[in-house]
C-alpha cells in the first residue's frame, strides 16, 4: 500500500481512542506495510520495563512511555494553508506527483 502521509505532516485524529480523537500532532514514522504510523504525543502507552544486563551494561529499569501506532484511517492530514483535516488529492505531471488539498487545492510539499 502506497501512503499518502509522509513522515513530517501534520495529522488530526479523527476517530479511535476517546482521549486522542481531536488530537494533532507531527508524523514521526511510517509503516506502509501494516498501514499504520507513529504520531508524536498520541496514542501514548506505558511498558514495564525490567532490568535486562547485556554484554556488561545494565538498562535502567522502570515504567517507559512511548508512542505507538494506529492506523493510517484513523488520521487527516491538515492543510497548512487552510488549517482544517481535509482529503488529499493526487495531480499528476509527467513523472512528478504532487499532492493537493480537496478544500482549497493548495499543494502540499
Amino acid at each position: 500500500m502506497k501512503a499518502r502521509i509522509r513522515k513530517g505532516d501534520t495529522v488530526e485524529v479523527i476517530s479511535g481512542r476517546f482521549e486522542d480523537k481531536g488530537k494533532r500532532g507531527e508524523v514521526t514514522k511510517v509503516l506502509p506495510k501494516q498501514a499504520r504510523i507513529v504520531v508524536q504525543n498520541v496514542n501514548i502507552r506505558k511498558k514495564h520495563q525490567q532490568q535486562v544486563e547485556t554484554r556488561g551494561r545494565a538498562l535502567s529499569a522502570g515504567i517507559i512511555e512511548f508512542e505507538a501506532s494506529i492506523a493510517i484511517s484513523n488520521v487527516m492530514l491538515v492543510c497548512p494553508v487552510c488549517n482544517e483535516p481535509s482529503r488529499i488529492g493526487i495531480l499528476r505531471d509527467g513523472k512528478e506527483v504532487q499532492r493537493v488539498c480537496k478544500k482549497c487545492k493548495a499543494e502540499f510539499d
